[in-house]
């Protein structure tokens, strides 16, 4: 059975690196990712300048500007940094087909059968390590039999056991004495004596079946453990691998608890810690490339008949119903044109799909001709299989849709009117919790929301337009005014019902209700105006007439 081998590999600089990308002027210039951790804010990723500077990740960013002034910062966007480790994922595929994202800077690749492609392990290596440079990127990886082990070489081959204590001055010594004795014995003519984890070249290797040989020298903290574990092992004395390696497992499990003996067994090969690959993610995307350019629009509907039923079907096959489909139709003069479509809910259906699309293709360019269509779902949602229907449900249906209760019929009409004018043109009104006017209703998507059914009855009828207060110039002392001023329009009361009294929400400072309680009444005019009128009853802001709203 062939021996299963890892490779780490980690990305110390991985988010501020990935800012240099895109920002080629900070490449020699001091660059600290910001982010916000305990309420105080932090570096989270720096640069090799920011390094060279003295600066060190988890330094508060007060101090790092003290150290070095010409600091540039940068907010931290996990959303983008995630993205970017997935693109690396992709790009690790070449060298294993098990690649797996490990936190937010690091990559796991099970290479087992496949280092002999790139002549070896050594050549794996710098193969890796050459395209990382080609991209910018700074890398240590390590490579060994089992996870732990190529976490571990990756980041501490080399690193000694940590700092010194008192305690520790025999211990030193000893080690101390070791390394001379080696060395003197390399002077006298005989091999170079093997450092744990520096192999030649800068690759940290880690021949088959010397995992712990490599492993015991490195700290603690080589282990994946948490901050308490890894003090309470140096609070004990226990600096290196190799001295937890040795005490009694149950006495160690009882002592520091399971999670250190759990570590340990993972990166001696005792315990297993499988490498799962992230799932592929789902393209829904076909192309059609003609012999020959077409120009009709005939033709084009005929292609999107070619690529339809198969685009569908893996909808189907994946549980997923397109929301937003792009079609691009390239020209052979190397333009493209392209078109988005919206649906008002999930599809998975040609006949669905088709008349929709067939409603963006009047105003294509066709130019000299066009030789490829593609269509992709770019987005997609969750589309549960639905029972068939049988008479009495059909019928049900039927009735529905007679009385304009029919979702599936709503849903087509939103799609066709989406198609013409946008989907986010169309909007529907849904009921708020406020009892005041302008509040009592939340506009909202209409293809990304069900339409309301209960809606609340106010106490008095409401205006068919609501608009901000206007100043109202009553001619008189009445209340209702009879004769009055409202847009530079004398107009006199015919009829008046109410008052109405709302009261604001106190417990919200809003400053259009400041005026305190309003005395609201439905106005008719002589001209024909049917108007909501309130008088203010004074509070922080002056009192007086205002129109609000228009019945019809």
């Amino acid at each position: 059975m062939q021996q299963r081998r890892i490779l780490s590999l980690w990305f110390p600089r991985l988010d501020a690196e990935r800012v240099m990308r895109a920002e080629p002027q900070l490449a020699d210039r001091p660059l600290g990712i910001v982010a916000e951790a305990g309420g105080a804010l932090v570096l989270a990723s720096l640069g090799a300048a920011a390094e060279a500077a003295g600066l060190r990740r988890g330094m508060a960013l007060g101090d790092a500007r003290a150290i070095c002034p010409d600091l540039v910062t940068r907010p931290e966007d996990a959303l983008r940094a995630a993205d970017f480790l997935a693109a690396l994922r992709r790009w690790a595929g070449r060298f294993s087909p098990w690649v797996a994202a490990e936190g937010r800077e690091a990559l796991v690749l099970d290479v087992t059968g496949c280092a002999h492609l790139f002549g070896g392990e050594a050549g794996l290596a710098e193969t890796v390590e050459a395209g990382a440079a080609g991209l910018g990127l700074s890398l240590r990886l390590g490579i060994a039999d089992t996870l732990g082990a190529a976490w571990a070489v990756a980041r501490f081959a080399g690193a000694g056991p940590g700092p010194v204590h008192a305690g520790d001055a025999i211990d030193q010594e000893a080690r101390a004495t070791r390394s001379r004795a080696q060395k003197r014995r390399w002077e006298r003519g005989g091999a170079a004596p093997p450092v744990a984890g520096r192999p030649a070249g800068g690759c940290r290797i880690v021949p088959p079946g010397e995992t712990r040989a490599h492993l015991g020298p490195l700290p603690v903290a080589a282990l994946r453990l948490g901050v308490a574990e890894i003090q309470a092992l140096q609070g004990l004395g226990l600096r290196r691998i190799e001295d937890v390696a040795v005490l009694p497992r149950a006495q160690l499990a009882r002592r520091l608890g399971p999670e250190v003996v759990r570590r340990l067994d993972q990166a001696l090969g005792r315990a297993p810690e499988p490498v799962s690959p992230a799932r592929p993610e789902h393209v829904f995307a076909l192309r059609l490339t003609f012999p020959e350019p077409i120009g009709l629009e005939a033709d084009v509907l005929a292609g999107l008949d070619r690529l339809l039923p198969p685009l569908c079907a893996r909808l189907r096959a994946a549980g997923r119903g397109a929301r937003r489909l792009r079609l691009t139709l390239m020209r052979v003069d190397g333009g493209a044109e392209t078109r988005e479509l919206g649906l008002a809910r999930p599809a998975d259906a040609p006949e669905a799909i088709r008349p929709l699309l067939a409603l963006k293709l009047g105003d294509i360019d066709a130019g000299f001709g066009i030789e490829v269509l593609r269509l992709e779902a770019v987005a997609v949602e969750p589309l549960s299989p639905r029972q068939h229907r049988g008479q009495l449900a059909a019928s049900a249906a039927a009735a529905a849709a007679r009385q304009g209760g029919d979702p599936e019929g709503m849903a087509e009409l939103l799609g066709r009117i989406g198609a013409r004018l946008g989907l986010d043109s169309l909007t529907r009104l849904h009921p708020a919790e406020s009892h005041l006017p302008e509040k009592g209703a939340t506009v909202m998507a209409a293809a990304y929301s069900a339409p309301a059914r209960d809606w609340p009855a106010p106490a008095a009828p409401r205006p068919i337009v609501i608009f901000p207060p206007e100043p109202v110039t009553p001619r008189d002392g009445e209340a209702p005014p009879r004769d009055f001023v409202w847009r530079r329009r004398a107009l006199r009361r015919a009829a008046a019902f109410g008052p109405e009294r709302i009261a604001p929400e106190w417990w919200l400072d809003d400053p259009a209700w400041r005026s305190g309680p309003r005395d609201y009444w439905r106005v008719e005019t002589e001209a024909g105006d049917r108007l909501w009128l309130f008088e203010a009853r004074g509070g922080e802001a002056p009192a007086g007439w205002f129109a609000q709203g228009i019945f019809a």
